[in-house]
């Protein structure tokens, strides 16, 4: 679900209302997340000519597997390995966002976000603002894969999700399942703004549902009632909703 979510919470009657996009399909695939963030990219890609997706490893798919098969769908000048610099990953996406077109970075773990830190909040967060609105960098989207699965130590299990949510200019977005992994990152690269997607990595493979076929959104911004109630409000996000 979206951080942002928490600011603006749908009452529990409307909460079905984000799902009327995905009702819209009747067909549905059994998924594990990183397939559902897999299909999201490809579709994304076969409905926007300029969409382009790059990082370290992604041409063979990625280290877990996120893009697989879209470079020998889409080729090698819209799927591409870019050099281990966070810095350069972020610089060239914002510049490609900003010529109008729509890019989907990489970045391989979210530990290694930070290099690029000043390149996210300075520049793509400001983008707009700088320019008194005449130009802006919405098309563009940065994945990483987020969090512990037991084993990755302090450089590949960080969840920096709340630098980035201190950031005017920028949304942020941490699905919890794969049919909200697909709608949400479908949202994300169509959003008018810079969007920093983190997927939890414990849940690429262990989380599992039916996801709906085709191309849908889940609106960013609204919140998820999973449990109606009138004491307390609980909320999480990612993997804390498995």
């Amino acid at each position: 679900m979206s951080l942002k979510r928490i600011l603006t919470p749908l009452p529990a009657a409307s909460a079905p209302l984000r799902r009327q996009a995905a009702a819209m399909s009747t067909a549905v695939t059994k998924m594990n997340l990183f397939t559902a963030v897999n299909d999201a990219m490809r579709i994304a890609m076969k409905t926007d000519d300029t969409a382009v997706v790059f990082g370290e490893d992604v041409a063979f798919g990625g280290v877990f597997r996120c893009s697989v098969g879209l470079r020998e769908e889409f080729g090698n000048d819209r799927v591409f390995n870019t050099p281990l610099c966070e810095q350069g990953i972020a610089g060239f996406a914002i510049g490609y966002a900003s010529m109008g077109k729509t890019a989907i970075a990489e970045i391989q773990f979210a530990d290694y976000i930070f290099p690029a830190f000043d390149q996210i909040v300075n520049e793509a967060a400001k983008y707009r603002y700088r320019s008194g609105n005449e130009f802006d960098v919405g098309g563009l989207t940065f994945r990483t894969p987020c969090g512990a699965v037991g084993h990755g130590g302090h450089y590949h299990s960080q969840s920096p999700e709340a630098y980035f949510t201190m950031t005017p200019g920028l949304k942020v977005v941490m699905p919890r399942s794969p049919a909200e992994a697909k709608g949400l990152l479908l949202a994300s690269i169509r959003d008018p703004n810079p969007v920093v997607f983190l997927e939890p990595k414990a849940l690429y493979r262990t989380s599992v549902e039916e996801v709906p076929d085709g191309d849908y959104e889940i609106a960013l911004g609204k919140a998820d009632v999973m449990r109606t109630g009138a004491d307390v409000t609980v909320v999480g996000w990612g993997g804390q909703l498995r």
